[in-house]
């Protein structure tokens, strides 16, 4: 145990996740604090790690020194340290809180602070070890929420033989980030991995077997209905982790307040990734928190940097079980891609249209084939693609560049600028 204060480091980052790790690697001599007893890795791909498409050591990211398995307690700001749970005190001149965030657990009946067995959530690498070690070939699963990462947890999980029921409160999956249109062409191809889909549906609680060690047996619906469960995954969301800035009196509203240099209301304290609020923004998404990461290593060195928010794509891989697997980016829209009886999907921005928007589709049925964009005065606010993904970079591009799209452009030219169908 430590018990005498340490020479104080010149960067203290608290979190060892992909923004504490990037910050590393960036900035030399910095004091990385991380939870995990695992070095950092690429969180991204954590549902192929369940899928058994990878091993740990596959997703993990570039070697940096972490201060592994120890968690700080309280930040001393008045004496610019920190507080270990191992008794170590540590000095810093600036200090970075990439906390990141947790999972959010639902107010369900039968759902404690302690989970009943067979109940997981779905963030770290424990959690999918966890998961991953539960799950055996005719195995009943349930998946709480229909998003982004309740998906990519059912299809992971198909895969690995369960029988998969995904349950989604909202009118269809991934909501934020797809339309309506092609979000039944997502379900369509969960139902051939054999994952079966409810939506706007409302779960009320767990039932859970009596004893000292309760175990979920099945997931209650608001109706009435119960689905049989002996694994029950919750992919409810995430909730910024900013107990220790609260507890330091830094200003936190959805997450720790930054400005364009990601300083907190303190002139020493920096916060970065998913904990981090920039703008009335809390990101959650990885591309984000790298941008972040990347421009904050600016300013610690000393150089002209300013934070301006992010427009950036997600990469997610849905394949079916024989495709081969892809690499994931890491990035702020939706991409999910596959081949072979997989499934190609893209969706970035802001697709939902608002009045005045100008909307422009292009289906074709026999292909499976999906285009919409949405132009909101003279620039492009979002768009979703499914079937094929050749207009995708153009789209990207000019999505994220926003620049004003020349007066003289075709709107339809924005779907075919590949040669169309």
């Amino acid at each position: 145990m430590r018990t005498q204060r340490e020479n104080a480091a010149r960067v203290v980052v608290i979190g060892a996740g992909m923004a504490g790790a990037r910050l590393a690697a960036r900035v030399p001599g910095v004091t990385v604090i991380g939870e995990e007893a695992h070095a950092p890795y690429n969180r991204v791909l954590l549902a192929e790690v369940l899928a058994g498409r990878y091993e740990p050591d596959v997703i993990a990211l570039p070697p940096a020194e972490v201060r592994r398995g120890v968690r700080v307690v309280r930040i001393d700001r008045a004496e610019r340290r920190v507080l270990c749970d191992d008794g170590g005190v540590i000095g810093y001149e600036r200090l970075v809180l990439a906390t990141g965030s947790n999972p959010v657990l639902p107010p369900l009946r039968g759902l404690g602070h302690m989970l009943p067995d067979g109940v997981h959530p779905f963030r770290t690498l424990d959690d999918c070890l966890a998961l991953r070690a539960a799950v055996r070939p005719g195995v009943r699963a349930v998946v709480i929420g229909g998003g982004l990462l309740g998906v990519s947890a059912a299809r992971a999980l198909a895969e690995c033989g369960a029988q998969v029921v995904l349950a989604q409160q909202g009118e269809h999956l991934m909501e934020r980030q797809l339309d309506a249109e092609a979000a039944g062409m997502l379900r369509r191809h969960l139902e051939t991995l054999g994952v079966e889909v409810h939506t706007e549906c409302r779960v009320r609680g767990l039932r859970c077997t009596d004893g000292e060690t309760p175990a979920v047996r099945a997931v209650e619906m608001a109706d009435g209905y119960e689905l049989e469960a002996e694994i029950t995954v919750l992919a409810c969301g995430v909730r910024p982790r900013a107990g220790l800035a609260q507890a330091a009196s830094l200003e936190v509203r959805k997450g720790i307040v930054v400005d364009d240099e990601l300083r907190t209301s303190d002139p020493y304290i920096h916060a970065v990734g998913d904990c981090a609020e920039h703008d009335g923004k809390v990101y959650g998404l990885a591309g984000a928190a790298l941008e972040q990461a990347d421009v904050l290593a600016e300013v610690l060195a000393g150089r002209p940097a300013r934070y301006g928010g992010t427009r950036a794509l997600t990469r997610l891989t849905l394949r079916s079980p024989s495709a081969a697997p892809v690499t994931a980016g890491t990035t702020g829209a939706a991409v999910v891609s596959g081949t072979s009886g997989g499934l190609d999907l893209a969706a970035f921005g802001d697709s939902r249209p608002m009045p005045g928007d100008d909307v422009i589709r292009l289906a074709d049925a026999t292909r499976n084939a999906y285009r919409t964009v949405v132009v909101r005065g003279d620039r492009l606010a979002g768009g979703v693609l499914f079937g094929d993904l050749a207009a995708v970079g153009t789209l990207a591009r000019t999505w994220q560049d926003d620049d004003p799209l020349p007066a003289d452009m075709s709107l339809l030219h924005l779907l075919t600028n590949d040669g169309g169908f």
